[in-house]
């Protein structure tokens, strides 16, 4: 009787045993679907509203970024340039975007100074590739408005990427098209 029972517990072990490997595989041995990228992106120009009667400037941006999670995009991209015009003359800086981060119809943009108008005072006042940063409030309907980082002096700490100002300067002429990655 006792040899009868341990055969059967021997045979139920092994029953267990070799039937466990095959109960625990996946029915499907296809691979994990890869992690999809959620992208955002900026694009437009626009006069801002200036204290200054008679001087201009405007921000014009073409800039994207991919998330994969969480706020920080994993890639940012494109190009963003500052014009100033005052006294007849009309200076410009255009900057490598190294940061677009949105948030419904929020936006701000980080980039290093790649590139001026000829006899900018930025070229004396100004480390080469210094960071500055702009926001954007781009609502559906109503006015859109731009805050402006202005630069770091030489040899001051740079602006942190993906900082800037609220967005508190009106736009009077132009627009931009911001596209959120949570909303597509």
């Amino acid at each position: 009787m006792l040899n009868r029972t341990l055969r059967a517990t021997a045979l139920v072990a092994v029953v267990a045993a070799v039937a466990a490997p095959a109960a625990a595989a996946p029915a499907s041995s296809s691979p994990p679907a890869p992690e999809t990228a959620a992208v955002s992106s900026l694009k437009g120009d626009a006069r801002m509203d200036y204290p200054v009667a008679d001087q201009e400037v405007r921000v014009s941006v073409d800039a994207h970024s991919t998330y994969t999670v969480g706020s920080v995009p994993q890639r940012s991209w494109g190009t963003f340039r500052i014009s100033h015009a005052q006294d007849g003359t009309l200076y410009w800086g255009e900057f490598a975007v190294d940061c677009l981060t949105t948030g419904g119809p929020t936006a701000t943009v980080t980039g290093r100074l790649v590139r001026t108008s000829p006899g900018h005072p930025w070229l004396t006042t100004l480390d080469p590739h210094t960071r500055m940063g702009v926001s954007f409030f781009v609502p559906e309907k109503g006015q859109a408005r731009i805050g402006l980082s202005g630069a770091t002096e030489k040899s001051e700490p740079l602006l942190t990427k993906c900082m800037a100002p609220a967005a508190d300067a009106k736009v009077i002429d132009g627009g931009y098209t911001l596209r959120d990655r949570r909303h597509g």
